[in-house]
């Protein structure tokens, strides 16, 4: 039997058949039309993946185990999730931070943390450096000179902050040693030559305060321990202040800015003592000599009158405690350190010129503040 067609179904099974069956279909009607949008919206959850686990830098520690960077404890470095914890939870983990970079640097260098010195090691073990400055000691381990200096504490927290501070005590030492001298041969003319002695002591103490007008306000690296727990708050205070007022703090440590205005104050100190033990034996050895030159010889037309040795050394003293201090901090810690060391830390050439111009131009200024302040007390 063969099958209707979907339309009609007009035929029998035979064309004789008497019998014909007609089927109509109706139509169907008209579905209203259902609009699919192209994209369907999709209210998927937001997937946040943290960040993956790098593999730990290889250990620049000793194979006993004190310290492993890769290790738990408290050399890991903080986690991605979890809220703030306060300034100290921020100090730990810029001591964290500043830790592994030490130590990565140490890796890279192929050297152990005991081969550093002890108060540096200690200062990387407790994250109080980064390993730019680590870095530094290696580079300047390279030569002979930087690592006799570095044996002394003194140098090396002022080479670890500035690669050209000898530089600089050269370029003002250098400096002194010719205005100073140049002053000299002004003021005695024909009797240079015989007044040399004069001139020697002069310039040697010329040499001393200008070399303290470096060492002193220097920005530096500090490498000292803390102070024990009984220290009075004093000396706690200025222990924490740092060497120059405007010097830039490293990662990890900040400076308040009472502790920058002590920074002033304790360097205004020693400059005083400086100046004055500076000035008190200069014009004490040149009144000496004065009196011993009289003595043999009775033509001697030196200097006829002692120079007034206490006044002068005080208001020398209080000259380089306010003057000169206020001074070479501006110059060490804002003109070097915070702009020109950024601008040509890669050209030291350069930077070393201009260092050199900006001194002789700072010793230049303070000679004449020193005439106008000397005839304004009336010691000269």
């Amino acid at each position: 039997m063969a099958l209707p067609s979907p339309n009609s179904i007009s035929a029998a099974s035979h064309p004789s058949s008497p019998f014909h069956l007609h089927l109509k279909l109706q139509p169907i009607p008209n579905l209203p039309a259902l609009s699919f949008p192209r994209s369907l919206p999709l209210n998927l959850p937001v997937l946040r993946l943290g960040r993956p686990l790098l593999p730990p830098p290889p250990l620049a520690s000793s194979g006993s185990g004190g310290i492993d960077i890769g290790g738990g404890g408290d050399g890991d470095l903080p986690s991605g999730g979890g809220g703030g914890g306060g300034d100290e939870d921020a100090g730990d983990d810029d001591a964290s931070v500043n830790r592994r970079e030490a130590l990565f640097v140490l890796a890279q260098l192929g050297r152990k943390l005991e081969s550093l010195p002890a108060d540096l090691a200690a200062a990387v073990e407790g994250g109080r450096v980064p390993g730019e400055i680590v870095q530094r000691f290696a580079d300047l381990e390279k030569s002979g000179l930087f690592r006799w200096l570095l044996q002394f504490g003194g140098f090396k927290e002022r080479l670890l902050a500035d690669d050209l501070f000898l530089a600089k005590v050269a370029m003002e030492c250098g400096v002194g040693i010719f205005t100073k001298t140049a002053a000299e041969y002004e003021r005695r003319r024909e009797n240079f030559v015989k007044e040399l002695d004069f001139v020697i002591a002069d310039v040697v103490m010329a040499i001393v305060a200008d070399f303290m007008l470096v060492w002193l306000p220097a920005p530096t690296v500090s490498l000292q321990p803390p102070l024990a727990v009984n220290a009075g708050s004093i000396a706690k205070f200025f222990h924490n202040c740092p060497d120059n007022a405007f010097q830039v703090a490293l990662a990890g440590t900040s400076y308040s800015l009472l502790q920058r205005v002590g920074a002033i104050a304790r360097n205004g100190a020693k400059l005083f003592a400086v100046g004055t033990s500076a000035s008190l034996i200069g014009t004490g050895v040149t009144n000496a000599l004065i009196k011993a030159r009289k003595a043999v010889s009775k033509d001697f037309d030196g200097e006829t009158e002692d120079i007034p040795i206490v006044s002068t050394s005080v208001a020398y003293g209080v000259y380089m405690a306010v003057s000169s201090n206020l001074r070479y901090q501006i110059l060490a810690g804002v003109i070097e350190q915070r702009m020109l060391e950024p601008l040509l830390h890669r050209h030291k050439l350069a930077l070393s010129a201009l260092c050199f111009a900006v001194r002789t131009g700072n010793t230049f200024l303070g000679s004449l503040l020193w005439v106008d302040y000397a005839k304004w007390i009336g010691i000269q």
